[in-house]
């Protein structure tokens, strides 16, 4: 079974609350932190511009990153939301089964 990290960005930390209360209350992620102190450069409408993020980083398996994509999509106000996963690897098997046990089959 595979497991997966996902990296997510919010304008503010209310947002990125809503968005990591929402992913691990419908059992799409087993885990979501929320980190402070992001300034993103990027080039938006033509323009480079910055900000100042909020960061919701976490766990999930897999087979749930089309679902945990939808879910931010309908619950974040980006037009565009980050979503990026990549596979974890290795780690702590006593975790990696609690991610397993904590999200949706």
């Amino acid at each position: 079974m595979g497991r997966s990290f996902f990296y997510i960005t919010a304008g503010d930390e209310k947002e990125a609350e809503r968005v990591a209360t929402s992913l691990v209350e419908k059992n799409l992620v087993a885990c979501a932190n929320v980190m402070s102190g992001v300034k993103s450069f990027f080039r938006w409408e033509g323009e480079v511009q910055s900000k100042k993020e909020f960061l919701v980083v976490g766990k999930t398996r897999t087979s749930l990153i089309e679902d945990l994509v939808q879910e931010v999509k309908n619950v974040h106000s980006y037009d565009v939301p980050c979503v990026i996963t990549w596979p974890i690897e290795k780690g702590n098997p006593d975790f990696l089964r609690w991610i397993d046990s904590e999200t949706k089959k």
